[in-house]
């Protein structure tokens, strides 16, 4: 038996034969790039790639070995690809469609709306962003919000698009990868319910409480303490205390933000009846034109793939590659079960990085060539 040292000796030998290899095969595949930006040929070619993995899999001996040199060979040539695509890029053979470069958002002269009403978590996360002098406006709908942008009649809109309590919300998910427009900021407001009545409300008077279904969720352990209470949901926090308000009823009470009580005049009867401490919401502000902030480091996406094996990894190793931190990943079934597409899934996924960062447009390069379908959702 040899001895341990003797067999490492001999695996540092093979390695430096394999690097020096692999340089050279690197060095023709720049070649091969080169006459591809020549001809216009695309990079990927899955007929040329499939035949190579089937012809170099012939050549091993031990059948145990067989799928490994499968994904080494697979790896190499995800490299080699990869490497076309930075010199492709480098070369002036970019993709990318045009945008505009801003230094800072004028938040004075623009007009924004948001969904729900006065008092709204989305309402204070407006005046969070572009303050309370800001011109603005509401619709019942988050689509209404992303028409409203698409048409001009908004310059932005404040969209809620994940909670760190609930999740994401999935229909303004759906919205961002419908519309032509484009996230350009975003912003946290931290979620404090609070309990909201007419002033001189008794709380053993009380009878129903008000609010949206998150809403009576996230204060669950507090409502347990009066199980006595109707549970009666409504379209938003806000809305349940203009309800109070309108109502004019000392047994009902609602839950709701601070600036919904001072909106319509309620007393705060309790505050931290929150089951979880810390439960914030991401909102995004968005716009219908290609314009990103000059030190924008977030970049988001939304990609279709083949529902194949290895397809999803081929796709974020072009993040990885090129030294991206990826934030956040989400799938979406696509919808109406589209013949050929049924459970197939789209995915939004947040690296960081700048739009002019050539790491970054190697990176979306690489995805471009070889998704269904990519869209840059926006770079803040």
């Amino acid at each position: 038996m040899l001895d341990l040292n003797e067999i490492r000796n001999n695996i540092d030998k093979i390695d430096s034969q394999l690097v020096e290899l692999f340089e050279e095969r690197m060095k023709l595949t720049t070649e091969v790039a080169e006459y591809k930006i020549e001809t216009g040929k695309k990079v990927l070619d899955p007929a040329r790639e499939k035949a190579k993995l089937e012809s170099v899999k012939k050549l091993v001996k031990n059948p145990d070995n067989v799928h490994a040199i499968d994904d080494l060979f697979a790896q190499i040539m995800a490299n080699s690809r990869k490497n076309q695509y930075m010199l492709l890029e480098k070369m002036g053979q970019t993709l990318r469609e045009p945008y505009e470069a801003i230094d800072e958002i004028n938040k004075k002269d623009c007009k924004v709306v948001y969904q729900g009403v006065p008092g709204a978590y989305s309402y204070a996360a407006m005046i969070n962003f572009f303050g309370k002098d800001v011109d603005n406006f509401n619709v019942p709908t988050w689509r209404e919000c992303m028409e409203a942008v698409k048409q001009g009649k908004a310059d932005y809109a404040v969209l809620p698009i994940e909670n760190s309590n609930a999740g994401i919300v999935a229909d303004v998910y759906d919205l961002l990868q419908e519309y032509n427009n484009y996230i350009i900021a975003e912003t946290y407001v931290k979620i404090e319910h609070l309990l909201l009545g007419l002033p001189g409300t008794d709380l053993e008077n009380v009878t129903a409480v008000y609010s949206h279904p998150q809403g009576l969720m996230q204060c669950d352990r507090f409502l347990d303490t009066h199980k006595d209470w109707q549970r009666i949901s409504q379209a938003n926090t806000a809305l349940a205390a203009k309800m109070i308000f309108q109502e004019h009823n000392k047994t009902h009470v609602a839950i709701a933000s601070k600036e919904a009580a001072e909106l319509y005049g309620l007393d705060i009867l309790k505050s931290g009846i929150t089951d979880q401490e810390g439960n914030t919401t991401r909102f995004v502000i968005v716009t219908n034109t290609r314009k990103f902030v000059k030190n924008a480091q977030k970049m988001s996406i939304v990609f279709e793939t083949a529902n194949e094996a290895g397809t999803l990894y081929n796709l974020l190793s072009h993040i990885i590659y090129n030294g991206l931190n990826m934030n956040k990943i989400e799938s979406r079934p696509i919808e109406g079960n589209v013949e050929g597409k049924r459970w197939n899934f789209r995915f939004f996924v947040d690296f960081t990085g700048n739009i002019d960062d050539p790491r970054v447009m190697n990176a979306l390069r690489g995805i471009e060539e070889e998704a269904e379908s990519i869209k840059l959702l926006g770079n803040y």
